[in-house]
Formats: C-alpha cells, sequence, structure tokens
C-alpha cells in the first residue's frame, strides 16, 4: 500500500469556511472518483488556539493505493487531470508539500 500525503494553503482570497467548504463538497466527491483509489481522507485545520502554534497549511489530504504502478496507473486518468484542474479553484499552489510514503504503523 502507498499513500500520497499532500499539505494545502488555501488561495489567500478564500475565507477559511469558503476555503473547507469547497474543499470537501465539491473538490472532495471530483477526487473521489480517481480510478485505483482505494482511501481518500482530508484533514481540515481547526480554529486556532493561542496555546498553539499556528498550521503551516490549511489541510492535508490522503490518499490510498493499491501499489505504485496503481498511483501511476491513476495518474494518467482523466478524472485525475479534473480534480489537478479543480485545484486551481482553492488551493495555493506556491504553498503545498507533497510525498508518496509507505505506511509503517507503529500502535
Amino acid at each position: 500500500m502507498v499513500k500520497v500525503i499532500y499539505c494545502i494553503a488555501k488561495k489567500p482570497e478564500l475565507g477559511d469556511d469558503e476555503f473547507h467548504r469547497y474543499w470537501r463538497d465539491v473538490h472532495g466527491p471530483i477526487a473521489a472518483r480517481i480510478p485505483g483509489l482505494r482511501r481518500y481522507v482530508q484533514s481540515h485545520t481547526i480554529a486556532r488556539s493561542a496555546e498553539l502554534r499556528a498550521p503551516e497549511y490549511d489541510g492535508v489530504a490522503e490518499v490510498w493505493f493499491d501499489d505504485m504502478d496503481a498511483l501511476l496507473g491513476a495518474m494518467d486518468s482523466d478524472e485525475v487531470r479534473a480534480a489537478l484542474e479543480d485545484e486551481k479553484n482553492f488551493i495555493d499552489h506556491s504553498d503545498t508539500a507533497l510525498f508518496v510514503t509507505e505506511e509503517h504503523q507503529v500502535l
């Protein structure tokens, strides 16, 4: 199993509520159609507390595939192209981090 972790920041002109609503309700269903996708989780930041450091990103997306071949196959699909095109509506691509991982459960 491989997982893509995508740390994202919202476009500066979007408010927090607008960003989170769009990501969850509009983009989520688009990304969920990616072929070979085993799991898709959005982790949205919550209200900042004075006791905690402000987050560097507005959320993290995690997508699971059976293996690297499944991930690479998905990357060549119309569904991934549609998801990447839609990202332009709410993600500040100058402030993102993306990496492919293999999970090692500790607990």
